[in-house]
């Protein structure tokens, strides 16, 4: 098969979908890789590593979407990469879709088969293929929202750890998910006290017996919510309905209740936010406030971290891009459970119920597409 590794043009997107030595595995199957020049260049892979394991460095990306049976990339595509897919062409990649109908809508109109990463779903209902970079992502949360608590950039000026004689700062993360146990490690290992909430009672309990006795776990209400952030000096939003957008907890209305400084840091706004303020922000422009309140949206946080994102995901995606490879996307599909849900749409099929539901889409059963 050959397989194409185009560039990130996401702004600051670091991060490359493959390592050379992904490259390398792949074509001890015959498979024909193209890496679009200097691809790698922002996670420390050069154009030279990648032809040393047999890669084909191409200029022209355009090149590689229109000669690559399957395209596979770490964002979804945007800007000129909407026009580029073709129909049947397989996309490997983080899609999000139920935040973007516009990319829906590009992706149903070009006919591609979209597999993504983050609807990849095992039977125990964990997430191989987002659980790498929800690790990066919640340790990232607390890294960044202790940074943009400080005063010069309008934070309350707090330190989340204190010092003696100083209480600590309060972290509030909603979702005791991937997200936010991680969040809630690197919160507690700074000695804040942080409050994590979850209506799952049974990763509640997970998280009270892995972390230690500062971190307190709340069932999650709209009542609780309301209550709690008013006494919080960082809020992590980490909710995730696979597939699905995720749902608003935090209203307008609440942040008025906050005290000015108060940061949020919305990690679910890949899937449209959890906080009914969030929009979408860059690397270039990360932060923006609204009511006193200092909003942190960044929609591709481990990007500003490509050493260790590319590496954490190519470790997870390299056996799902082998078997696509190897036996083609419908055989791949049908014969791993886990990756036929990453199916959303295939050749104008919206088949992801999360998807259809988004954007009231039909939704297709599978036998359509088989």
């Amino acid at each position: 098969m050959i397989i194409g590794i185009p560039k990130e043009i996401k702004n600051n997107e670091s991060r490359v979908a493959l390592t050379a030595s992904g490259v390398f595995e792949l074509k001890q199957y015959n498979h024909h890789l193209l890496v679009e020049q200097g691809a790698g260049k922002g996670s420390g892979i050069s154009d030279a590593e990648y032809e040393s394991a047999g890669a084909e460095i191409v200029t022209n990306p355009d090149d590689i979407w229109a000669q690559a049976e399957m395209i596979v990339k770490v964002k979804e595509p945007i800007d000129h990469e909407l026009r580029l897919a073709r129909s049947g062409q397989i996309i490997f990649t983080y899609f999000h879709f139920a935040s973007s109908i516009v990319l829906t809508e590009a992706m149903i109109g070009r006919g591609a088969v979209c597999i993504a990463y983050e609807t990849v779903e095992k039977s125990d209902r964990s997430l191989p293929l987002l659980t790498p970079m929800s690790e990066v992502a919640g340790r990232m949360a607390v890294q960044q929202g202790a940074r943009y608590l400080e005063k010069p950039v309008k934070g309350r000026g707090v330190l989340l750890g204190g010092v003696p004689g100083v209480p600590p700062g309060r972290v509030l993360i909603l979702g005791a998910g991937i997200v936010g146990v991680q969040a809630a490690k690197m919160a507690s290992g700074l000695g804040a006290h942080v409050t994590i909430l979850d209506i799952n009672t049974d990763r509640l309990r997970y998280v009270n017996d892995i972390l230690p006795s500062h971190v307190v776990t709340q069932y999650s209400s709209q009542y609780t919510i309301r209550k709690l952030v008013q006494t919080h000096d960082l809020i992590i939003g980490a909710v995730l309905i696979p597939g699905t957008k995720a749902p608003s907890l935090i209203t307008r209305d609440m942040l008025k209740t906050m005290r000015s400084g108060t940061v949020i840091v919305d990690v679910a706004v890949d899937q449209g936010g959890c906080v009914e303020t969030c929009v979408p922000t860059t690397h270039e422009n990360p932060t923006y406030i609204i009511d006193d309140v200092l909003h942190y949206c960044v929609a591709n946080m481990p990007g500003a971290v490509p050493f260790t994102s590319t590496l954490a995901l190519t470790n997870s995606t390299l056996p799902y891009i082998i078997k696509i490879a190897n036996k083609g996307w419908k055989a791949a599909c049908a014969d791993d459970g886990a990756l036929i849900k990453g199916l959303n749409i295939v050749e104008g099929k919206v088949v992801h119920r999360g998807v259809a539901d988004a954007f009231d889409l039909p939704l297709h059963d599978l036998a359509e597409v088989f």
